[in-house]
């Protein structure tokens, strides 16, 4: 079952992009799938199924794009933080 979303812009922005953007809707559905990725939500395989790419399409896709799969997120650094504190709280 497909998902359809809708995405409401003012008139002259959406105009503005539709002209910019060779083809808007694809672009907005690409970010978002990209987005959920970057959260895991989605397999490196859902991804690449979802932008009909193939392992190493995908794999040059992410690095084009800056994405790098595993990396650390602000909860993940936190969560170091803290627990270096804690760690160096009990050593003094």
């Amino acid at each position: 079952m497909p998902l359809n979303v809708t995405l409401s812009l003012p008139p002259d922005l959406e105009e503005r992009l539709r002209r910019e953007i060779t083809n808007l809707d694809a672009d907005v559905r690409e970010a978002y799938a990209v987005e959920l990725f970057r959260r895991g939500s989605l397999s490196h395989y859902e991804l690449a199924s979802i932008l009909g790419l193939d392992r190493m399409e995908m794999d040059a896709y992410l690095k084009r794009h800056h994405v790098l799969e595993g990396s650390l997120t602000m909860a993940d650094l936190d969560a170091d933080r803290e627990t270096l504190s804690r760690v160096f709280e009990n050593t003094r």
